[in-house]
């Protein structure tokens, strides 16, 4: 299990690194399917392993490159802490099975806005 977690870790970072993905399209669906996680522990799992400096050394190559926005990302910082928050604790008040497909219409939905824009 150890070897599998690292390498979603690795996946999800090359992912992020290329798209700025991760979390919730790469290792919330991994550790759900893979780890056979329910969704409510995904979710925290990956939010857990989101608060170490994940993205330092792609933030930092993509600010050398002169690609930040600092005062964009600090707000939209501020908002993902507190969304992440109301985000929880509507989570915790839904089963397991209606989260997994809300998940996947949101993907679904966000997929075809990409493939028809």
């Amino acid at each position: 299990m150890t070897l599998i977690l690292i390498a979603i870790g690795i996946a999800a970072g090359v992912l992020s690194g290329m798209f700025g993905i991760g979390g919730g399209i790469i290792i919330v669906p991994t550790l759900m399917y893979v780890a056979k996680m329910e969704p409510q522990q995904a979710v925290g799992t990956s939010l857990g392993s989101l608060l170490l400096p994940v993205g330092i050394l792609g933030a930092a190559a993509y600010y050398k490159a002169g690609f930040i926005d600092i005062r964009a990302s600090l707000l939209i910082g501020a908002g993902l802490a507190i969304g992440a928050y109301f985000g929880a604790q509507v989570s915790l008040h839904v089963d397991a099975t209606t989260l997994r497909k809300a998940f996947a219409v949101f993907l679904v939905v966000i997929a075809g806005k990409m493939w028809f824009s």
